[in-house]
């Protein structure tokens, strides 16, 4: 190697340590920013120049180091397990939260609950068996009747009020997805140009994983990385995004818990460019779509089911107690017809108005006679009794919420170990950067120090060489 390449060594020594000490701070700078992946200058040595016909023979060192990129130190591999991670939890939580609405609707226990107003009731009918044709008792009668009443309806209502919440939750999630999704087509085509001018594009692939990830989390989507530097996100073996272009999806079925009830039709998505073909979605979109569903037997979304539970309770209380109440007398002697009505849509009403439309007794058995009314109180007895029914209805929810939390924290602690693992090997270590920081600083003054060796040599060859004797 001439004097003169020596130099060009020395100069190379210089540009990498200075691209190492670049970097290092870049590092150092992002080491609190989210979804920031450390980098690091690769570099290669320079292998000499071929054996020239004329160069005798000698060794020949090599010419240096070589800057060959930028790289980032990500892992396709635990980057793939945090998005499945990710789209499990989103799952989870979507479900977890619908059954907390549902429990919060309950009240159970508690003084606002069915049970209290249950126990209310039957009480508020052995007070009047006690004292039939009393005023007061009545009164205590049809107050504990409305409030049960009011307890049903306001149950059912909140229900239908949290299927209405939970499908627009689902309308902007299905427009997150979609706006996240145009964010990955974008970013695709900004990455492949800057790629393809010999950038390096580690700022924007970080971005663009934070995208994905947020896509694993609405929609469950799977990534695949090409050749070219781009992604492609799937749904249901469908590409969401396809390089820089990216699909649409749109929400399509009932409106209201009413309509779901009547039609027993699923709230779905759908492709915006081939309608009528339901995609099988994951993530939080699909959480959400399971609390939407249609009753079906036990089996169906929790919100339709649990309005089916209450609607079937409240049929049954009406029926047993219409049964007994219906054709008895009232204390001054009047027939009486049925006690609870229920409307097509489902609402429940008390239909005595007065002390005077409740039945006491029995036709014929005189004004003192109670035994309606004790036969009603008796009612919240015994394995098959409203009170019964009712409670199978409140375990079924607490245990399927119970098993919903604990899906929702396994899920939560598996995305928590995932990101860990990540963040294990991507995330900055300033410890490390201060090494590397160290080690770049010695070999630039190293490298400065060749240079001006090197320097030296040339000003004794160049200013010094043939003085000697004059």
């Amino acid at each position: 190697m001439s004097t003169f390449g020596a130099l060009n060594t020395a100069f190379r020594g210089l540009t990498a340590a200075q691209q190492g000490i670049a970097v290092a701070g870049n590092n150092i700078a992002n080491a609190t920013t989210a979804g920031y992946t450390r980098q690091r200058v690769d570099l290669s040595s320079v292998a000499a120049p071929a054996q020239r016909l004329f160069s005798g023979g000698a060794p020949l060192v090599g010419q240096g180091v070589s800057v060959d990129r930028i790289g980032r130190l990500g892992s396709d591999f635990l980057d793939g397990g945090v998005r499945t991670a990710v789209a499990q939890a989103g799952f989870t939580a979507a479900r977890a939260q619908a059954l907390r609405g549902v429990e919060d609707i309950l009240q159970e226990p508690g003084k606002s609950g069915i049970s209290a107003g249950l126990q209310a009731y039957w009480a508020a009918w052995q007070g009047a068996a006690n004292k039939p044709g009393d005023a007061a008792a009545g009164a205590v009668l049809l107050e504990a009747g409305n409030a049960l009443a009011t307890t049903i309806n306001t149950a059912q209502t909140a229900l239908s009020g949290q299927w209405s919440t939970s499908r627009s939750q689902a309308e902007a999630t299905v427009s997150a997805i979609n706006s996240t999704a145009a964010q990955v087509a974008e970013s695709n085509a900004a990455i492949r140009s800057i790629l393809n001018s010999g950038g390096a594009a580690n700022e924007l692939i970080d971005a663009r994983a934070i995208l994905t990830e947020t896509l694993a989390r609405l929609s469950g989507g799977t990534v695949k990385e090409l050749p070219d530097g781009t992604i492609n996100v799937f749904v249901d073996g469908n590409a969401l995004v396809d390089g820089t272009s990216a699909q649409q999806l749109v929400l399509s079925g009932p409106s209201t818990m009413g309509g779901a009830l009547a039609s027993g039709a699923a709230v779905r998505v759908e492709w915006a460019d081939r309608p009528g073909i339901a995609v099988g979605v994951g993530g939080q979109i699909a959480g959400v779509l399971t609390t939407l569903a249609p009753a079906a037997n036990g089996a169906g979304g929790i919100l339709a089911e649990v309005s089916t539970s209450y609607a079937s309770f409240a049929q049954d209380l009406a029926a047993r107690v219409n049964a007994l109440h219906g054709g008895g007398q009232s204390a001054t002697g009047a027939a009486t017809g049925d006690f609870f009505s229920i409307s097509a849509t489902g609402t429940v009403s008390v239909v005595p108005q007065s002390v005077a439309g409740i039945a006491t007794g029995t036709p014929g058995g005189g004004t003192l006679d109670s035994s309606r009314a004790d036969a009603i109180a008796q009612l919240g007895v015994g394995s098959g009794s409203p009170d019964a029914g009712w409670q199978a209805i409140v375990s079924g929810i607490g245990v399927a919420a119970r098993t919903a939390l604990q899906q929702d924290a396994l899920a939560s602690a598996a995305q928590v170990s995932a990101a860990g693992a990540r963040d294990s090997s991507a995330s900055v270590s300033l410890d490390e950067e201060n090494i590397s920081l160290l080690s770049n600083q010695h070999a630039y003054q190293a490298a400065a120090r060749v240079m001006t060796a090197v320097d030296e040599a040339l000003d004794v060859l160049i200013n010094r060489t043939g003085l000697v004797g004059r």
